[in-house]
């Protein structure tokens, strides 16, 4: 199969493009490197194109001869669209409209949406969050990734383009940088300690957050992609449902602590309800917490 990854220089997408070629499958990467390493994450095998999913010239580029697209592209960061409402949307939504549609015109059978949990919204306690659960956007960002997958079950419903739409938790794992968006606690944890610096926490760092290992995340792309019992416009949880506290991350990670003042609006408790990607993708995840940020350790040169 000839697939697209956009944003496949990214830390999910570079892992993506990873398992596509090992699987066997001709890979196409559009990326404009804003986030993504051009000199890290290159894979041998991939073909990479410079561009963006602003442009519809460049997409129709990539679109050539592709079977399914796998959407990553975005600004991810909640603190920069809150700052640059504008510019995030141009990314967000209208990038994401354009994928649609490149993909309608040129026949593309399924696209995989990656959404985010920050749809949910605020704190709503102890319980699992799923997918049937009124989404309450706290930020443009959460808001941008909504109005895609709204959009991805439009062009389900309109166009006949196959589309499923995965709603990340907290992820972490190989490719991870420890200054970007994705990379929240943990990586800042592994940047403290690789400088030898006290691991700051948050508050009293009674935080819980559902982190899910990018191998798990990859492998729910993949099955998304091929697995005939999704495709019409689906939202699926994608998390590891067995929230860790910011205290636990850092006694995992090692080192001194420091505490901080908390920052206003975080949420308590977050945890998904994944029976739906249980029951539709036949998924579950199989790396846990502590495995994941032993091998993230040895990654960083820490013992």
């Amino acid at each position: 199969m000839r697939y697209l990854v956009t944003g496949g220089a990214g830390f999910i997408g570079t892992n993506i493009v990873k398992q596509l070629i090992a699987d066997g499958h001709e890979v196409i990467v559009l990326d404009n490197y804003s986030s993504g390493k051009k000199e890290d994450r290159i894979q041998k095998g991939a073909q990479y194109i410079e561009g963006d999913i602003r442009t519809m010239s460049d997409l129709q580029k990539a679109m050539q001869g592709v079977q399914g697209v796998f959407h990553l592209a975005a600004v991810p960061r909640v603190p920069y669209s809150v700052e640059h409402p504008l510019e995030t949307n141009e990314h967000n939504i209208t990038g994401t409209l354009n994928i649609l549609v490149a993909a309608r015109d040129a026949k593309v059978k399924r696209v995989v949406f990656s959404s985010s949990s920050s749809v949910y919204g605020g704190d709503k306690g102890e319980i699992a969050l799923q997918e049937d659960m009124l989404p309450s956007p706290k930020s443009p960002y959460a808001l941008q990734k909504l109005t895609g997958e709204h959009y991805c079950r439009l062009f389900a419903e309109l166009y006949d383009l196959q589309t499923v739409s995965l709603r990340y938790f907290n992820i972490y794992g190989p490719y991870l940088d420890p200054e970007g968006a994705y990379a929240l606690v943990i990586g800042k944890f592994l940047r403290q300690r690789v400088a030898n610096e006290p691991l700051t926490i948050c508050g009293d760092g009674e935080y819980y957050r559902d982190y899910t290992h990018v191998s798990d995340v990859v492998r729910a792309n993949i099955l998304a992609m091929s697995k005939d019992t999704v495709g019409n416009g689906e939202i699926i949880n994608i998390g590891n449902s067995q929230p860790y506290s910011v205290n636990q991350v850092a006694s995992l990670i090692g080192g001194t602590t420091s505490q901080i003042p908390p920052r206003a609006g975080d949420v308590r408790y977050s945890r998904a309800n994944i029976t739906k990607a249980k029951q539709l993708l036949g998924w579950e995840p199989t790396v846990a917490l502590q495995d994941g940020i032993s091998e993230l350790k040895k990654i960083f040169g820490i013992i």
